[in-house]
């Protein structure tokens, strides 16, 4: 099923002979389940594009639909809205708020949108992370790991349609970021979450699914050696068995 569908998306800054056009005509579907790694070089265009597909930045043509919703249609308020509920982002160098403790942070976009936080799911999150035990702690009172961990909680927290990681793994030493690929690897099977992942390490992104090469802004290579269908995706149930789906 597809969940993300773009249809000639274009982003161009400045004017006249200033203009810089950052990505151009990129028409892309994703499917729920995929865990997609964007790859390419500084300046080729993907976190400009990753930016777009959250919500985040307005496109200069084109459109984006995310579970059939054609998001910038909506107004600033609604699009506002639109992301929190429906899109997680977990970025580089984490954006946690730091007078609010672990727990808090996981919570907050719960919060703001003014629901009560789900408790089982809180701690279903928290457990699987490996922060039960600082749920108290203040930001700076965690490893960079630990951080990125409450990231992902908060992303995760008001199950989002899809997930964006802009380089999650670019602050953190290697053993801290392969937990943080596996983390992201659990959850995508778990509960067939959808992953859009941009990273500068090719061996993070053979982790993924699906690899999309940006160059120039357009995309140049979309290689889907390891997908899987989801009849065929081995994913963990609740008790964390793995499981076929039918």
């Amino acid at each position: 099923m597809e969940i993300l569908r773009t249809e000639r998306l274009t982003k161009i800054y400045g004017e006249k002979e200033n203009q810089v056009v950052a990505i151009s005509d990129i028409n892309l579907s994703i499917k729920k389940g995929e865990f997609v790694a964007i790859v390419g070089s500084s300046g080729s265009g993907k976190s400009t594009l990753l930016h777009i597909l959250g919500g985040v930045d307005r496109p200069t043509d084109g459109s984006v639909f995310i579970e059939d919703e054609d998001i910038y249609r909506l107004n600033d308020d609604k699009l506002a809205i639109f992301r929190r509920r429906q899109v997680g982002l977990i970025y580089q160098f984490f954006n946690l708020i730091p007078v609010l403790n672990v727990k808090e942070n996981i919570t907050l976009p719960t919060e703001l949108d003014g629901k009560t936080p789900d408790a089982e799911l809180l701690r279903e999150l928290t457990e699987t992370l490996g922060l039960s035990k600082r749920l108290r702690h203040l930001p700076n009172e965690l490893s960079g790991g630990q951080q990125q961990r409450v990231a992902i909680g908060r992303a995760l927290m008001n199950r989002p349609a899809i997930i964006l990681a802009d380089e999650p793994t670019g602050n953190l030493d290697s053993k801290a970021s392969k937990e943080i690929i596996e983390l992201l690897k659990l959850f995508n099977r778990k509960y067939m979450q959808t992953i859009i992942m941009i990273t500068h390490d090719l061996e993070i992104a053979k982790q993924a699914d699906r690899v999309l090469t940006i160059e120039d802004g357009k995309i140049v290579s979309d290689r889907r050696d390891n997908v899987r269908t989801a009849t065929q995706r081995d994913i963990l149930d609740n008790k964390g068995q793995h499981v076929i789906l039918e």
